[in-house]
């Protein structure tokens, strides 16, 4: 569903939007509950941050989300948009020389090529923003960060193989086949769905088995 260029500049884009989400916080809102269960805001900003920093460094996956969260989550939100956008300033430059076949070769994360990874960071970007927001009372983004993470999630499903076969028809998008192509067809609006197969909503919603959720 997307071109190496369109993934580059998605999870760049992306992480711009999160620094701004973030830069404009309050103490309050920053001390709040996420979405992620016993996560405040500031722990999922710091995991993102956390992210960002290690992929810079090379050692992207060397922390768990929870080590990540726990060495930044005392920066201020000013100071971990800051921080970020450092740090993007110097991943912009790398994937840029990034090609065909540096895309295909295999990341420092297990069992994920680069392309496979820059599209995970896009997707766990997108998504932790939205971990944040929801619970803020603020609207989900939905736009290409949407459409990254049904990339991701499909991936995903194909690679796990535990669900499936079938054919995702969501609303909007190329149908997607996960398996064999001739599946059961799956019509269901893009965000539910990406909900579903993250565990952040029940596989019920869709009359859905929850092995559909790629964190199962």
């Amino acid at each position: 569903m997307l071109t190496r260029e369109q993934v580059i500049q998605g999870t760049l884009d992306e992480w711009e939007l999160f620094a701004s989400l973030v830069a404009g916080l309050s103490d309050e809102q920053w001390s709040a509950p996420s979405r992620c269960q016993g996560w405040q805001v500031r722990d999922v900003a710091a995991h993102v941050y956390g992210t960002a920093h290690d992929t810079l460094k090379g050692v992207v996956g060397s922390r768990t989300p929870e080590q990540e969260a726990e060495a930044h989550r005392h920066l201020s939100p000013r100071e971990l948009a800051a921080e970020l956008r450092s740090a993007v300033s110097g991943l912009g430059p790398l994937v840029a020389t990034l090609d065909d076949a540096a895309w295909a070769a295999p990341s420092p994360a297990p069992d994920f090529t680069i392309g496979e990874g820059v599209l995970a960071l896009w997707y766990d970007t997108w998504i932790h923003a939205d971990d944040i927001r929801v619970p803020l009372g603020l609207p989900t983004v939905r736009g290409a960060g949407l459409v990254a993470a049904v990339a991701h999630v499909h991936e995903q499903l194909g690679k796990i193989g535990k669900w499936g076969p079938a054919r995702l028809a969501l609303t909007g998008l190329p149908e997607l086949s996960v398996g064999q192509a001739n599946g059961r067809v799956i019509s269901a609006d893009p965000l539910r769905f990406v909900m579903v197969a993250t565990g952040r909503a029940d596989s019920a919603e869709l009359g859905l088995e929850p092995t559909v959720n790629i964190y199962a």
